[in-house]
């Protein structure tokens, strides 16, 4: 049996770009939720602060399509 180094190399460093980049978004969007937060001082008030949890949304939409996607590749019964 023998391995492939050059392919275990392209997973490895793939696998680790795709968890540094979910990991970067995730913060991202956990970040901009504590901006809000600041601004507002807390509170509800005014529409101004409406763009922080929408961004914070897409970014945490973004992390969980690509963790749906990484399950999808992982579990053979979805490639029917």
């Amino acid at each position: 049996m023998t391995l492939g180094w050059s392919a275990l190399g392209q997973v490895t460093v793939v696998s680790i770009g795709a968890t540094v980049a979910v990991v970067v978004v995730f913060t991202l969007g956990v970040l901009a939720l504590s901006r809000r937060e600041e601004s507002t001082g807390g509170g509800s008030t005014g529409g101004s602060g409406a763009v922080a949890p929408a961004g914070a949304g897409l970014s945490f939409l973004v992390c969980t399509a690509a963790v749906l996607y990484g399950l999808y590749l992982i579990i053979p019964q979805f490639h029917g």
